[in-house]
C-alpha cells in the first residue's frame, strides 16, 4: 500500500471514529464536567413546580415541539434576532409555555458549570425529573445534544397537530424514527397538564362539518366540556387533558380513551380508529401502568435521539434564547 493510500485509510477511519463517538449520547456525559448537573435541575424545577403545577406539562411540550424541529436541538428556545426567525412565533408553538423556568435553570448551571451544559440537555432533563416527580417513571436521560445556531420556523409543520388524522400523526411520527409504539407511549403524556378549548372545540358542536359532536366522544364528558366551552366562547379556556387524575402522571389516559374521554380528536382517535394498529397498545398500557411506565420511558428516549446536535456542531449556548 502507497503512502498516499496509508494516510487516505486513516482519514477514513478517523472520520468513522470520530463520527461514531460524536453520535452517541450518554447518561455520564457530564459526570466529570458537571458532575450536579441533575441536582441543580430538580432544584430549579422542585420549585418551579410550587408555583405552577403544570410546568412539568409545559416543559414535556417544549421538548417533544423542539425534537420534531430539525431534531433535538434546542431552537424551538431562540427569540426573535437578526439571523432568527423565531420558532416560537409558528402556530403549533404560540401556547407552548415554560421558558421562563429553562432560563433559570441554564442561570444556575452557569454558576457552577459554566459553557458546559446545552440547553437541549436542559429541557430533557427537566422532562424527566418532572415526570418522575409527579408519579411518573425515572429513566437515564442520555446527554451531550448541543445547541443550535438557527431555527426553522418553516419547519413547525413537521408537530402534530389536535386537529389532524390518525393516519397524518402517525407519519409524522414515522418521519421522525418513531413507530406506532412511541406514538401511543408519547402521548400518553397528556395523562397530565390543561388543553385550550381551541383545540377541540371542533368536536362539540360541529365535527367535520356534520353539524353533530364527535361520535367518538362520551355523551356524558361532552355535556362537561360544552360547559367549559359554550359555542363561541373563550378559545383560550383550558381544560384537564386527563378529566380524573389532572395533574398526576399515571396511565388513567388510556382508561379514559377506552371510555371514550379523549380530550383531542389525536387522543381518541388512538382508541377509536377502525383497525388501527394503536388500539391494542392503549388496551395494553390501560391494563398496566407499568408496561405504560416502561415504554414511555424508551420511547422518552428514542424522541431524545432524534438528530442531536454533537461533537463540534452547533454550541453551548449561555443564554438559552439567543446565539452565542
Amino acid at each position: 500500500m502507497s503512502t498516499f493510500s496509508y494516510v487516505a485509510a486513516a482519514i477514513v477511519l478517523f472520520t468513522l471514529v470520530l463520527g461514531n463517538s460524536n453520535a452517541q449520547l450518554s447518561s455520564t456525559f457530564y459526570d466529570t464536567t458537571c458532575p450536579n448537573v441533575s441536582r441543580v435541575v430538580r432544584n430549579v424545577v422542585e420549585k418551579a413546580q410550587q408555583n405552577d403545577i403544570r410546568i412539568g406539562a409545559k416543559l414535556i411540550r417544549v421538548h417533544f415541539h423542539d425534537c420534531f424541529v430539525n431534531g433535538c436541538d434546542a431552537s424551538l428556545l431562540l427569540d426573535d434576532a437578526d439571523d432568527i426567525d423565531s420558532e416560537k412565533n409558528a402556530a403549533p408553538n404560540l401556547s407552548t409555555a415554560g421558558y421562563p423556568v429553562i432560563d433559570d435553570i441554564k442561570t444556575a448551571l452557569e454558576n457552577v458549570c459554566p459553557g458546559v451544559v446545552s440547553c437541549a440537555d436542559i429541557v430533557a432533563l427537566a422532562s424527566q425529573i418532572l415526570v418522575s416527580e409527579n408519579g411518573g417513571p425515572t429513566w437515564e436521560v442520555q446527554l451531550g445534544r448541543r445547541d443550535s445556531r438557527t431555527a426553522n420556523r418553516a419547519g413547525t409543520t413537521a408537530i402534530p397537530s389536535p386537529l389532524e388524522t390518525l393516519a397524518q400523526i402517525t407519519k409524522k411520527f414515522t418521519d421522525a424514527g418513531l413507530d406506532s409504539t412511541d406514538l401511543v407511549a408519547l402521548s400518553g403524556a397528556h395523562t397530565f397538564g390543561r388543553a385550550q378549548c381551541s383545540t377541540f372545540v371542533h368536536r362539540l358542536y360541529n365535527f367535520s362539518g356534520t353539524g353533530n359532536p364527535d361520535p367518538s366522544l362520551d355523551t356524558t364528558y361532552l355535556e362537561t366540556l360544552r360547559k367549559t366551552c359554550p359555542e363561541g366562547g373563550n378559545g383560550g379556556t383550558l381544560a384537564n387533558l386527563d378529566p380524573s387524575t389532572p395533574n398526576g402522571f399515571d396511565n388513567n389516559y388510556f382508561t379514559n380513551l377506552q371510555n371514550k374521554q379523549g380530550l383531542l380528536q389525536t387522543d381518541q382517535e388512538l382508541f377509536s380508529t377502525s383497525g388501527a394498529d394503536t388500539i391494542s397498545i392503549v388496551d395494553r398500557f390501560a391494563n398496566s401502568q407499568s408496561d405504560f411506565f416502561d415504554t414511555f420511558a424508551k420511547s422518552m428516549i428514542n424522541m431524545g435521539n432524534i438528530k442531536p446536535l454533537t461533537g463540534s456542531d452547533g454550541e453551548i449556548r449561555s443564554d438559552c434564547k439567543r446565539v452565542n
